[in-house]
């Protein structure tokens, strides 16, 4: 159900799938972003969105185009592509009469939305899920062996593609990013990443001054195996406690 955005597609037309989790009375809307080879039906991204709701705040799960069931090519999907499908989507709560808008992002997905609000002045808070900063080292790691069309982790609807890795080439580390976010700012981080290390956090965090907040989850794996609603938790208290919560709260 996507009660509340309505259908909403990216600017060459390819429809998002969307999974909307209403709020009574909301003024926030929590855009909740996967990461590579993924989409928005991810456990922990359910859960996120879930304790959300319960906390006063819509969220709207999505999958950028390409991926799950959106619209379009998977041979199409760059960061910069999907930097342009946050950006719909934020339009599109805007239209829809949410006041506030944060962006939720795991892995890639984190990468996303901090290159969204390194430079939209519509983001109001930045919560980053096991978050990409060194992109170009990650995609080298864990495709650099791949020839285009080859399966991304072994999955066929995933090819990896020359753009992906132009893309992230010219993207290398955010780190000038980092250090233009301004807004409110969630790390959220496992120790025992094996995909993405704590130190993209840790080295975001130190680009960004000390500002963000990071939450280092002992023992914990990229997706959070075992600790969804540990991260949920995490993720909903944070916002509650900085006036995103509930329908009584008013605009920053």
């Amino acid at each position: 159900m996507t009660d509340g955005l309505g259908e909403v597609a990216n600017r060459r037309g390819e429809r998002l799938d969307l999974a909307f989790h209403p709020a009574r009375g909301a003024t926030t809307l929590a855009t909740i972003a996967h990461g590579i080879t993924s989409n928005k039906d991810r456990p922990y991204l359910v859960a996120v969105a879930e304790a959300l709701a319960a906390a006063g705040i819509a969220a709207v799960r999505f999958s950028f185009a390409g991926n799950g069931r959106s619209e379009g090519r998977f041979e199409d999907a760059t960061p910069g592509k999907e930097v342009e499908d946050l950006g719909c989507l934020i339009d599109a709560a805007r239209e829809a009469g949410f006041a506030r808008v944060v962006c939720v992002g795991h892995s890639l997905g984190g990468a996303v939305g901090l290159l969204r609000a390194s430079r939209d002045e519509r983001v109001d808070a930045l919560v980053s899920l096991a978050g990409m900063v060194h992109v170009a080292d990650f995609m080298r790691r864990q495709f650099g062996s791949l020839r285009p069309g080859d399966a991304m982790r072994g999955r066929a609807e995933c090819p990896w593609s020359t753009a992906l890795a132009e893309d992230a080439e010219l993207l290398g580390s955010l780190l000038p990013q980092a250090a233009a976010v301004r807004v409110p700012w969630l790390l959220v981080h496992g120790s025992d990443d094996e995909l993405v290390p704590l130190r993209d956090a840790l080295d975001a965090r130190a680009a960004a001054g000390g500002r963000p907040e990071l939450v280092e989850l002992n023992g914990a794996d990229h997706v959070f195996s075992g600790r969804h609603a540990e991260v949920a938790g995490v993720v909903a208290r944070w916002l509650t406690v900085r006036g995103f919560g509930g329908a009584s709260q008013s605009p920053a």
